[in-house]
């Protein structure tokens, strides 16, 4: 079996095993960053549609270069207005919202003959000053402003853990995220998303009630001189 496949299998086993029964389900998106549209075809060969990205730049000619292929494109990395044309018109997913201004930028270059565009609110669980996204108690009026949008459609929240192996710590940092997640729902917004967990951390992230993991290097293998997804 190719060594992409192989790895794909061996973390859909591990998902698997970190729901320990549970009845819900967890996407996988593998994330693809400096990584070619040669390996993107080879995992989606291997049962992955969803693909993310984090460079707009980068994804474009990948996006290009597989238009015939079945994938729905996820846009992870942190989003400047100025590239929100060409997110909107490209991609199925935005998963790091972190501002009102940022979120009416998509709403307004989403092509009109595309279905609404699949957004998640990013949070800063980990009160760490590198990383985006609005602070937890800031979380429910960004949503609302959002799910207000007509060509967005909020599914949920992201959140990214400190990069620890503190297996508590991590769980921790995703509960912070899970609570966010039910006072939206519980305000009555529709949210069905928990986008949280990555190569180091998933099974903590699914533990904790992630629905949706983005999973680069225990699938692709390590990058030079890039952080692990």
């Amino acid at each position: 079996m190719p060594q992409i496949a192989a790895n794909l299998l061996a973390v859909e086993r591990r998902i698997s095993a970190a729901l320990r029964g549970a009845t819900r389900e967890v996407t996988l998106v593998a994330v693809s960053k400096q990584r070619s549209a040669e390996d993107i075809r080879a995992v989606v060969g291997a049962g992955c549609r969803d693909i993310g990205e984090s460079y707009v730049q980068e994804a474009l000619p990948k996006i290009a270069a597989l238009a015939g292929v079945d994938i729905r494109w996820h846009y992870i990395g942190h989003l400047q207005t100025n590239k929100a044309r060409d997110v909107a018109g490209h991609f199925a997913w935005v998963h790091g919202v972190d501002r009102a201004r940022v979120a009416m930028a998509l709403d307004r270059a989403r092509p009109e003959a595309l279905a609404p565009l699949d957004v998640c609110v990013q949070v800063n669980i980990s009160a760490e000053a590198t990383k985006g996204g609005v602070a937890p108690d800031e979380a429910l009026q960004l949503c609302r402003e959002v799910s207000a949008l007509p060509r967005l459609r909020l599914r949920g929240l992201m959140g990214m853990a400190e990069p620890t192996t503190d297996g508590a710590l991590q769980r921790a940092q995703f509960a912070r995220l899970r609570t966010v997640f039910d006072q939206a729902r519980a305000a009555g917004l529709a949210l069905d998303t928990l986008s949280m967990g990555m190569s180091d951390d998933f099974e903590a992230a699914i533990a904790e009630g992630s629905t949706m993991v983005r999973i680069g290097t225990a699938i692709f293998g390590a990058r030079q001189g890039k952080e692990a997804a």
